[in-house]
């Protein structure tokens, strides 16, 4: 059952742990996911359970209205907490291609809740509900501005997938991968005209699937390039048995 808002005598960010803790939930985990909307790359998941007693990273929030730079200090501090549960989960751009991106989304959450060291017993998740979640869950509109444990979720998993795009500019260079992340921008639709795709595009997303339609990709398919779920754990450590 839904749970009702933050009491306005608690503290900001907070509140939706300490009303789950009021109702008996001991094991929360917030939940958030980025890269929906690139033209390229996995969409990743993280699902984080803060420690009861911790002292909250200063300046933690939603890590779009975050620098780069406060970002990776926040990923470091985040993981640093005595105690912290971390999972990533990720979903390659040929997954997407298959399922679509919000069914891929999804799955991502579910896998990420699932790979948590402890079972949670309660789920805050950014955004709309999600289903099949192996707990109760309350979905939070703005969520990662309004609960630490899903303000943490999106900093670990922005980092997390902005690594991974960096390493692909290596791999895969001139499309900018290391500067836009895969989304949309001036700079990768120039370069999707002159290179065509790479691997790591999203063939069903409209930009790319009209280039696919017209011409044949530099890049060889079968040259192994195809992003592993296994790649997501980019830049992570295991939590398990910590604290």
């Amino acid at each position: 059952m839904p749970l009702s808002g933050p009491d306005a005598d608690v503290p900001d960010l907070l509140g939706y742990e300490q009303v789950a803790c009021r109702q008996g939930y001991r094991c929360i985990a917030g939940v958030d996911e980025v890269g929906r909307g690139p033209l390229a790359g996995p969409v990743v998941c993280a699902a984080v359970v803060l420690p009861a007693a911790a002292c909250l990273p200063l300046g933690l929030t939603d890590s779009k209205c975050l620098t780069a730079k406060r970002r990776e200090r926040l990923f470091d501090e985040i993981q640093a907490l005595p105690g912290v549960q971390i999972a990533l989960a990720c979903i390659s751009a040929a997954e997407v291609d298959e399922l679509n991106v919000l069914r891929a989304t999804h799955k991502a959450m579910r896998l990420a809740v699932l790979q948590l060291p402890s079972p949670c017993d309660f789920i805050l998740v950014d955004g709309l509900p999600v289903p099949g979640l192996p707990a109760p869950s309350q979905a939070i509109v703005k969520g990662d501005c309004l609960s630490a444990s899903i303000a943490a979720a999106s900093i670990m998993a922005k980092v997390t997938r902005d690594r991974m795009m960096t390493a692909m500019d290596e791999k895969f260079p001139g499309y900018g991968f290391a500067r836009h992340k895969g989304y949309g921008t001036r700079e990768h639709l120039a370069a999707l005209e002159k290179l065509g795709p790479a691997p790591i595009h999203r063939k069903s997303f409209g930009p790319v699937a009209r280039l696919l339609g017209d011409r044949q990709p530099e890049f060889d398919f079968r040259g192994g390039h195809r992003l592993s779920e296994g790649e997501c754990s980019f830049g992570m450590r295991s939590h398990a048995d910590q604290g």
